[in-house]
């Protein structure tokens, strides 16, 4: 392996400033999720695509590919979240080692009222620091770089 190429100084600015972003925003998100209504972070997390598909239903091995987390997080994450009556694991009728999950009524309950204060708090503290021209910036670069990471299969 050659010698490293270190971030010049703008680089390392805009890494920390991302890095920043990242961290502080989750904090404050999950926060407000706690807060507000009663969800951790991962539990939206997986509520989200489970509301959107149809049936409220998907395979365990595709929910996880959605959000990026690996099996056993997946796993253990859908269990905490049956006890609590948000989803439901069923078996899957096109292949027996595969599971379903299933949103319920009280998991659809939840992201209902979640989502709302959810996606204001997204505006307010991510959205609405970016003018219209810094969006059109930043969308199109943020797709760049997540085409250019591998996917968790390689």
């Amino acid at each position: 392996m050659g010698e490293a190429r270190w971030l010049d100084e703008r680089e390392a600015r805009v890494w920390r400033g991302m890095i920043g972003v990242l961290q502080r925003m989750t904090a404050v998100l999950e926060r407000q999720l706690v807060q507000d209504a009663g969800l951790s972070g991962a539990e939206y997390t997986l509520l989200v695509p489970l509301s959107e598909a149809p049936d409220g239903v998907l395979r365990a091995r595709d929910l996880g590919r959605m959000v990026g987390w690996e099996r056993s997080r997946i796993s253990h994450q859908v269990t905490r979240m049956e006890k609590r009556g948000l989803v439901a694991r069923e078996e899957c009728s096109e292949d027996a080692r595969g599971s379903m999950v299933r949103l319920t009524d009280a998991g659809r309950a939840a992201i209902v009222a979640a989502a709302p204060a959810h996606v204001a708090a997204v505006r307010r503290h991510f959205i609405g620091a970016l003018t219209d021209a810094e969006l059109d910036v930043i969308g199109p670069a943020l797709e760049r770089v997540l085409d250019r990471l591998p996917d968790d299969d390689g």
